[in-house]
């Protein structure tokens, strides 16, 4: 493959591909383009792709290369969520694509830029909008009240005392920065610097969720991926956390027909509709030696499938 500059290691990239096996002239859709990690290496393979990203950061750089001539004009930006893939790919004039790669959550960019407010490992302002535009992770926390912040919390970061930090964050209103609510959720939960993992972390994935409608996403983002796949057509989705993994295997097995029973002893009971996917990969993670260059790929998890003839099962919302 050719090589490029990137300010970020794409996870999973060797495995992702397979999974997509892209061939020259295929049509395939980079849902969450970020950095351009898979989108260069499908490029390369001679596909044509387009790339989907609501974070006009993104964007801009891929407008960037498409001016620097860094790609044959292959590349197709979509300055949109791709929950709305089959919306813009219907504007685009096309009906049918060779496959999907989903790369979920937050990307190292945004995590890496103090500015975003993603992350507590440096302070900034609680921001956390991967779009850069509506409601902010501080106009969330400074006018929810408690009972909605703690059912987030929970929800979203599987906080067990999410009523307790959720209380220490109502009394310590307003907050602005990163460093506000980290500091308010370790002394809540009774931080200590020895402690393995920081508690603030779960915190920040649910709020981070819940301002994102991360999981919203997913959901229609997958549905739309189902419309959009011709017969043999490749799905690949990288998730990065047990709320997302267990969407994506469950609507994989829902997909495919796996766990319906239908009973020989009940004559005239109407089987259910026929598999939209098959051949389901089983959970594929990085090896050490990937952990090794890149730790943020350490939680990171790819399911994949193949689109079969059959019709869709529902129209996108």
């Amino acid at each position: 493959m050719t090589s490029y500059a990137a300010p970020h290691i794409p996870v999973l990239l060797k495995e992702v591909i397979a999974a997509l096996d892209p061939k020259p002239g295929d049509v395939i859709i980079d849902a969450t383009f970020g950095a351009g990690g898979y989108t260069r290496a499908l490029l390369d393979r001679g596909a044509t792709v387009h790339a989907f990203d609501r974070d006009p950061d993104a964007i801009t750089q891929g407008r960037g290369w498409s001016e620097a001539r860094i790609f044959p004009p292959r590349l197709v930006l979509h300055p949109r969520r791709f929950s709305e893939m089959l919306e813009s790919m219907a504007e685009a004039g096309v009906a049918q694509v060779d496959g999907v790669a989903m790369d979920i959550g937050v990307s190292s960019m945004q995590l890496d830029q103090a500015g975003r407010g993603f992350a507590f490992s440096s302070d900034g302002p609680l921001d956390m909008r991967m779009s850069q535009e509506g409601e902010s992770a501080a106009d969330f926390l400074n006018s929810a009240d408690a009972d909605t912040i703690a059912d987030v919390l929970y929800e979203y970061g599987e906080e067990r005392q999410s009523r307790r930090v959720a209380r220490a964050i109502l009394a310590a209103r307003p907050l602005e920065t990163t460093g506000d609510l980290a500091r308010v959720v370790r002394k809540a939960l009774g931080h200590k610097p020895h402690d393995k993992k920081d508690p603030a972390t779960r915190s920040f994935q649910a709020v981070r969720i819940h301002v994102n409608d991360e999981l919203g996403e997913l959901r229609e983002g997958l549905s739309a991926a189902e419309q959009l796949l011709r017969a043999g057509g490749r799905l690949a989705v990288v998730s990065f956390h047990s709320l997302e993994d267990r969407m994506v295997k469950r609507f994989l097995k829902q997909a495919s027909g796996a766990g319906r029973a239908v009973s020989r002893h009940l004559p005239g009971e109407i089987a259910g509709p026929p598999p939209v996917f098959e051949s389901l990969s089983k959970a594929i993670r990085p090896s050490e030696a990937e952990i090794e260059r890149n730790s943020r790929a350490r939680s990171s998890i790819l399911r994949s499938a193949t689109r079969t003839n059959a019709q869709p099962r529902r129209q996108a919302a």
